[in-house]
C-alpha cells in the first residue's frame, strides 16, 4: 500500500519529492510492489507540478525542424533538396522566410513533423 503520498503544492514539497523520486534511480524498485508504484505516483505528481509551474514554450517552427533534422540525421543541404531550392532552405533555416502551406504539408508528409508545429509563430528576420 503506498502511503504518505500528497499533492505538491510548493516548492518545497516538489524538492522533497523530487529527491525521494531520484532515489529510485540508483534502487530501482520491484516492478508491480508497492516502491514501483510509489515511484510511478511520484512521476505524476512532480510531472503535474512541473506541467502547472514551469510551461515549457512553444517551439518555433523552425526549431521544429532543426529538432527533426537532428532526430533523423538530415542537414540542410536535405532541406534543400526537399523544397528543390538551397536558398529557400537558408532563408527559412534563419528566420527570413515563413513557411508556406504546401512546405508545411511538405514537411510533415516526408519527415513526419506535426504539421501544428510547423503553423506556430514565426518572428521574419
Amino acid at each position: 500500500m503506498v502511503q504518505n503520498i500528497s499533492i505538491i503544492h510548493d516548492e518545497a514539497g516538489y524538492a522533497s519529492a523530487l529527491a525521494e523520486y531520484e532515489s529510485y534511480f540508483d534502487h530501482e524498485p520491484d516492478a508491480g510492489g508497492d516502491g514501483a508504484n510509489r515511484f510511478e505516483l511520484l512521476g505524476l505528481l512532480l510531472a503535474k507540478y512541473e506541467e502547472d509551474h514551469f510551461p515549457m514554450p512553444a517551439a518555433s517552427p523552425v526549431e521544429a525542424i532543426r529538432f527533426a533534422m537532428e532526430r533523423q540525421g538530415l542537414n540542410q543541404s536535405d532541406l534543400a533538396t526537399l523544397l528543390a531550392s538551397r536558398s529557400r532552405a537558408s532563408e527559412i533555416l534563419n528566420g527570413r522566410r515563413e513557411l508556406t502551406l504546401p512546405q508545411i504539408r511538405l514537411l510533415s508528409k516526408a519527415w513526419r513533423i506535426p504539421a501544428q508545429a510547423l503553423i506556430g509563430e514565426q518572428e521574419v528576420a
